[in-house]
């Protein structure tokens, strides 16, 4: 079997020749035809030396430099668009993912998913990053419908064409079981062993926190609005232009009531916090519902690179040659270089599965 492993690497001088060994003995004990992808993210140890010395030891391992630090949705798209296999494992080089785990993805993504995802079911971790996460996992899946119990996990196996399907930038990775389930890819997950932290200190600090609920907010509007965000923007627009209209037609009569009627004391407009809350009201309503038409435009003009849906299969009933010679979808101009390669369940048709998933 052809399988691709890509690694996103921050100075992890220290646990790269130890992961390569891991890496090597499991692809000899399962019969893998192994490509592993570094991308060095802008170490400033000596972590490139390391891949370089690794890739010229052995001719599976490709190494990729980045002039600075980008990032880790960067790092990912720089490996995902080098590989060669139709099968495809990330993981973290700090060796706290144990790459024996990987027959086990590729068992569960046998039984018909195109995404699955690691669960450390067991974290060796501070609880300051332990509890947040368990928060953060259980708001995903509320907002996303994607319920998975680890989405910050950086161990998941893919099938390519989920990776061609979905654009990660910023800091999207965490969220790529979601970004495919909006496509109707069918996601899974299963129960990993996370070991504890042999060299260095983590990337991660609070900042992460405060970035992925911020990013959690981008992937459900893209996912859920993406293609109609005037659907979004011009509801919440509606409704507060709702309320501050009412508020203003409340107002104006009770300022002819109370000057119609002599033993009611008049009210006076400029003192009343009703007229402020109300004029407030109607000039978000209004913003945002002008920001919905812009948005629209922006989309109508600039969305047609991006289908709003995914195709899983299509009818061919054209001779090979004719088809070939029409460039027709599913025909010899389309086929991948390398083939997929057989496992069980391929040929279900991908769908979301949202629910809670069977763990190993």
């Amino acid at each position: 079997m052809q399988l691709s492993v890509v690694i996103p690497v921050f100075n992890e001088e220290e646990s790269l020749v130890e992961l390569h060994a891991q890496l090597e003995a499991v692809a000899a004990a399962h019969d893998y035809d192994l490509e592993i992808v570094f991308i060095d993210d802008g170490s400033t140890d000596d972590t490139w030396q390391v891949i370089d010395n690794l890739a010229l030891r052995d001719p599976r391992v490709r190494g990729i430099r980045f002039r600075r630090n980008f990032g880790k949705a960067a790092a990912l798209s720089a490996g995902f668009a080098t590989i060669q296999s139709s099968i495809v494992m990330t993981m973290d080089g700090d060796l706290q993912d144990d790459p024996a785990e990987i027959p086990h993805f590729l068992a569960r993504l046998g039984e018909g998913f195109d995404v699955v995802s690691g669960w450390k079911q067991v974290r060796h971790d501070p609880w300051h990053k332990v509890y947040p996460s368990r928060v953060f996992n259980w708001l995903v899946g509320r907002m996303t419908g994607v319920e998975l119990h680890d989405h910050n996990c950086g161990m998941k196996c893919y099938r390519r064409e989920v990776l061609k399907e979905v654009r990660l930038y910023g800091e999207l990775h965490r969220f790529v079981p979601v970004l495919a389930a909006a496509r109707g890819f069918k996601v899974g997950e299963i129960i990993v062993a996370h070991r504890p932290r042999k060299f260095g200190r983590s990337k991660y600090g609070v900042s992460r926190i405060v970035k992925g609920f911020l990013d959690l907010f981008t992937v459900w509007f893209l996912t859920g609005y993406g293609h109609r965000p005037q659907h979004a923007l011009g509801t919440v627009g509606l409704v507060s232009f709702a309320i501050g209209l009412t508020g203003m037609v409340f107002l104006a009569c009770m300022w002819v009531v109370t000057r119609m009627l002599p033993f009611v004391d008049a009210i006076h407009l400029h003192q009343t916090a009703m007229l402020y809350y109300a004029l407030g009201a109607l000039l978000l309503g209004g913003q945002l519902i002008s920001i919905g038409f812009l948005a629209e435009l922006i989309t109508f003009h600039t969305g047609h690179g991006s289908d709003p849906f995914s195709v899983a299969e299509r009818t061919n009933h054209l001779p090979a040659e004719e088809s070939a010679a029409a460039g027709e979808p599913g025909s010899a101009l389309d086929q991948p270089a390398i083939q997929e390669p057989s496992l069980p369940g391929r040929d279900a048709p991908a769908r979301t599965d949202s629910s809670p998933n069977t763990l190993r």
